[in-house]
């Protein structure tokens, strides 16, 4: 009997499907797993002839999936190459295999996900497209929406086929010594852009002054600071909303309340000036 080999249409199509509708019909409850539907049909489909056979094999995918959906597509790849290896009659390959692979696995991308796509790569593409957006300029908008699209689609895809191609052993990439170097130099990157961003578009700077008797000042403090750590007060801001947010688990949105109070009080003290051009 010829073994059953799923063809590069076919993986396109079931990538696309994926690429595409990961969030369909999203909800609390079911969250990627009718996008993960829609990307496993066309495996289906090619692979078992017998409309019973399909829809047993289908059934295998209705369990409750959510994960980052741009790495998230390696594990799409690798269960494309488990239902093959199933097709093909392999042993230990069944349902709870396939389950038990998935389940295993949407944790761990997940947060590996999300700690390099949406909290590295995307903050790099909008610094520098807040750089290009000086003045008004559209091409900062134009670059951002650009590159992060090809980005995503080639990353999801060559994650994709890598799955498929590697299989179980895709694991031990994510989790080795290779994927956490990876992981390390992105994050550092990724470090370095968000602090030039934060010196650049959050300058914090203050008007408190020490004058004479004739009311010429003697001491600006703002002058002072920026002698020995230029962009102190900037940093300060920067790390104490890391600390609230990371440290204290407080809300985006109380923080920002915050900050407003504090600016308000700094106002009224003098130690920020309301007129003040950064």
């Amino acid at each position: 009997m010829a073994q059953k080999k799923i063809t590069k249409k076919t993986l396109t199509k079931s990538f696309h499907h994926w690429y595409y509708g990961h969030l369909t019909c999203f909800s609390q409850e079911h969250m990627q797993t009718f996008g993960y539907l829609t990307s496993m049909l066309p495996i289906v489909e090619e692979l078992y002839d017998k409309k019973e056979d399909q829809s047993k094999a289908i059934k295998t995918y209705t369990a409750f999936f959510n994960t980052e959906p741009q790495l998230g597509s390696l594990v799409v790849g690798i269960t494309a190459g488990l239902e093959e290896a199933r097709a093909n009659g392999a042993d230990g390959v069944d349902d709870e295999t396939i389950n038990g692979l998935r389940a295993g696995l949407m944790g761990p991308v997940a947060g590996i996900g999300d700690s390099l796509i949406v909290g590295t790569l995307i903050p790099i593409i909008l610094g520098i497209s807040l750089g290009l957006s000086n003045g008004g300029s559209p091409v900062g908008a134009i670059f951002y929406i650009i590159v992060w699209n090809l980005l995503a689609y080639f990353g999801m895809k060559f994650a994709y086929f890598k799955g498929y191609e590697l299989g179980d052993r895709a694991v031990e990439f994510l989790v080795g010594p290779q994927g956490q170097a990876i992981r390390k130099s992105v994050s550092i990157v990724g470090g370095m852009v968000i602090g030039a961003v934060a010196a650049t578009w959050v300058p914090v700077k203050t008007a408190f002054q020490l004058k004479n008797a004739s009311g010429k000042a003697f001491l600006v403090l703002q002058d002072q600071l920026d002698g020995v750590y230029p962009g102190l007060l900037t940093a300060a801001f920067i790390v104490f909303c890391w600390w609230l947010m990371a440290k204290k688990n407080m809300s985006p949105i109380k923080v920002m309340l915050l900050l407003v109070v504090i600016a308000f009080i700094g106002v009224l003290t003098g130690f920020f000036n309301p007129g003040l051009k950064y």
